[in-house]
């Protein structure tokens, strides 16, 4: 097949009932950089660090001042044991946070035997432990005391499943399901996009991303996912493309020089065409002096052109290696087979067609707008092009190299492709220098031209795996993941099928050298930096295209340790704030009751589990958890909207009468008391954090000096607050410290939020 865009073609379906871990702020668990104290069975995995640790000190501590002395040396075992729930991996089923529009639980999840238990020794404990009053009123009533603290899934009750062999065989990895698909997540990050056929990073400390489309324009995007109203590089004009689902030209690829932020270049690849005649060009630009988010478009230099004898198969890589060279990855030139010669574009040395070009941008000679790399294969082979790299590519369509380990460096500078087929096999490779990928001899292992295949000269290099199309038909090449979130993904090359929507992996076996193949399973849950773009229509014009963060849910890198610092760029055109358009679509929760069977045995907690340690002296941190949840119907053992105990950063919108819901004054909560935040620097990005906060989709606008009213009789306690708009809740965006201020209520911010696109 012919047809090799724009990424995976992808669709979600829902996890099942496999066991996933979870914390309370809905994402996966980790290892914590320093041993815990009061939680310490969860320093190896869980959802604490050390300060979320020490808080939970603190509390246990406070907890032990309420409580009589002889009540709490029996009962000190059961406040740690619940406290510590909180870092278990499983947090978010104990408190039953799986759905995050309804109320945490105050108490986790108790199995029958220990609530049974606790109940006779420390039924008391539980006025301290939580607020929930209707708790306190059954507590005279074993049976209903013990009923209104069960889960429904009574897999993930405490204790038992500390020893619940289902839930801890894999804690922590990658788990397959039972068709053998890695459980993976997607968090969506940009849409609305008109067939997005590059992604790219301009490494100059910004971390903006740039994403283009196939009609000829790239988008730059900030940090907080916001994007720049102008576009970064618009040569639309000029690319040829047409609105006909599956056609293969336009713009195809960018890639920035390794020292663009000193030289502000960038290269790019398109398609370009007169009348009859079309072929391929790849141009410099260089960023505007006046404006760092835009192209000089009278910069253009043309580096390179080579004629199309056909519409499709255009290649469209354009990349940097660690030598300082540029990569271009070109097609057969088109039609079936690869007809051109005696032998096919792709086996024919002298021809740029099928081939990895390597060019040296940095400098001209003989007349070129480049240099040839001295140690390119074919340098001095009079029946060659200097500037052939490797050869026998039919429709290298996405590569990539790898940056290697990060501990080690293994792997790095391995360059990756997918090598789109003709009609039976679709494959993988790592590109070698001079290397003969075998087209059109050879598709995928198997014979294509079995005249050709049979000349043993050709020396060909066999893909690292190939697979036919009852699984896809057109391979999107994709990465090796390096990044520092997901530490169980690093190795794991990640790749896609653009007919069949699949989503693949290979895994390097390191003592054998061969690559495990598993399908990828996406899940769409609240348990969402490897991306990839996908479009629900294959056509040019069409705004269907959205771009997906991967993730792994079952185990992310400690909190901190992946912060970066993007360099502050000027913005001269408006901000579009991000607003996802996939919708949280929960699980029917129908877990049937189990049938009678022998409990799995766990140990009773008569008494403290161990003695509790010293309190921590350092100072108190605010809990950073979700924010407001709504919730339908009253669900066993959660306070009501009305009754229930607030965390802190949650928010709440008062309104004058006749103010329409979603608009109002924004009353934050923190420490225990309800207070407002002043409007030094409220911007929409502050608004677009309480709005999704509140459940609403889109922040219409950050309202200031209290034209919704004065919270006169409430603290200030937020002031100075600068979002980027991706934060969860007020505490996480800079401020100047809660309840540190200079204003007056005469400032208190507002926000007018809407379930409606305001832009349409």
């Amino acid at each position: 097949m012919a047809r090799a865009r724009a990424g995976a073609l992808l669709a979600l379906w829902v996890l099942g009932a496999a066991a996933h871990p979870q914390c309370l702020d809905f994402r996966p668990p980790f290892r914590p950089t320093q041993p815990l104290r009061l939680c310490a069975q969860y320093s190896d995995f869980g959802c604490c660090d050390e300060g979320r640790d020490a808080e939970l000190t603190r509390r246990f501590w406070a907890l032990a001042s309420r409580v009589d002395a002889a009540e709490w040396a029996a009962c000190a075992g059961y406040a740690r044991d619940l406290l510590c729930q909180e870092c278990s991996p499983y947090a978010a089923h104990l408190y039953d946070a799986e759905d995050p529009f309804t109320p945490l639980r105050t108490v986790p999840g108790l199995c029958q035997d220990y609530c049974l238990d606790m109940w006779h020794k420390c039924r008391g404990l539980f006025r301290h432990l939580s607020t929930d009053q209707e708790l306190w009123a059954l507590e005279g009533n074993l049976a209903r005391f013990c009923r209104y603290l069960s889960l429904d899934d009574t897999d993930y009750c405490f204790p038992y499943l500390l020893v619940n062999k289902n839930l801890n065989s894999n804690l922590g990895h990658v788990v397959a399901d039972a068709k053998g698909c890695l459980q993976l997540c997607l968090e969506e990050v940009a849409n609305g996009l008109r067939n997005p056929v590059a992604m790219v990073h301009a490494r100059d400390g910004t971390h903006r991303f740039f994403v283009a489309e196939q009609v000829g324009l790239v988008w730059a995007y900030l940090p907080d996912r916001s994007r720049l109203g102008k576009p970064f590089l618009n040569i639309s004009r000029v690319v040829l493309t047409s609105p006909w689902e599956g056609d293969e030209r336009g713009f195809l690829g960018i890639a920035f020089h390794p020292s663009f932020q000193h030289n502000r270049r960038l290269y790019v690849y398109y398609s370009v065409g007169i009348r009859s005649s079309e072929w391929i060009r790849i141009s410099e630009f260089r960023v505007s002096e006046d404006d760092e988010n835009a192209v000089d478009h009278s910069s253009e230099r043309i580096i390179l052109e080579v004629k199309e004898p056909a519409s499709n198969h255009n290649g469209g890589q354009l990349l940097f290696g660690d030598d300082g060279y540029l990569y271009i990855f070109t097609g057969d030139g088109g039609m079936a087979g690869d007809p051109f010669g005696t032998f096919g574009n792709a086996q024919n040395k002298s021809a740029l067609l099928g081939k990895v070009l390597r060019i040296d941008v940095d400098r001209k000679e003989r007349g070129l707008p480049y240099g040839i790399p001295p140690d390119n294969p074919f340098v001095g082979d009079p029946a060659a092009q200097p500037e052939v790299y490797a050869l026998g590519v039919r429709n290298m369509w996405r590569c990539s190299f790898d940056r290697g380990d990060p501990s080690s460096g293994t792997g790095r500078g391995r360059l990756f492709c997918g090598d789109v087929g003709q009609n039976k096999f679709e494959e993988v490779d790592v590109v070698e220098r001079g290397g003969n990928y075998g087209w059109r001899a050879r598709e995928g292992f198997e014979c294509y031209d079995r005249s050709l295949c049979a000349n043993t000269s050709l020396n060909d290099l066999l893909p690292i795996f190939a697979y036919p199309h009852t699984v896809g038909k057109s391979v999107t090449g994709g990465y090796v993941y390096r990044g520092c979130e997901y530490p169980n993904l690093n190795g794991l090359y990640i790749f896609g099928d653009f007919m069949s929507g699949r989503l693949m992996s290979l895994q390097e076996n390191p003592g054998t050298g061969q690559w495990q193949y598993s399908e990828i399973c996406m899940g769409h849950g609240q348990t969402w930096e490897l991306y990839f773009m996908s479009t629900g229509e294959p056509s040019a014009t069409a705004p269907r295209g959205v771009v997906y963060k991967i993730i792994d849910a079952s185990r992310r890198a400690p909190p901190g340790k992946c912060q970066i610092q993007p360099a502050q760029v000027k913005i001269r055109s408006r901000l579009i704030p991000f607003v996802p358009k996939e919708k949280f679509i929960p699980k029917t929760r129908s877990t049937p009751r189990p049938t009678a069977r022998a409990p799995t045995r766990a140990p009773r907690r008569g008494r403290p589990t161990a003695a509790p340690p010293a309190p921590t002296p350092r100072p108190a941190r605010p809990t950073q958890q979700p924010g407001s949840r709504r919730g339908g119907g009253r669900r066993r053992g959660r306070l009501n909207s009305a009754s229930r105990a607030f965390r802190d950063g949650e928010v709440r919108l008062v309104r004058p009468a006749g103010l329409s819901s979603g608009s109002g004054r924004v009353e934050v909560f923190v420490g225990g008391r309800w207070g407002t935040v002043c409007d030094d620097s409220w911007n929409i990005s502050g608004a677009a954090v309480v709005c999704r906060q509140l459940g609403f989709a889109y922040a219409v606008r950050a309202v200031k000096r209290a034209e919704f009213g004065q919270g006169g009789s409430l603290p200030i306690l937020l002031d100075d607050v600068r979002c980027a708009g991706w934060e969860r809740n007020l505490l996480e965006c800079q401020h100047n410290g809660v309840g540190t201020h200079n204003c007056e209520h005469d400032e208190d911010a507002g926000v007018v939020c809407s379930h409606q696109n305001p832009d349409l």
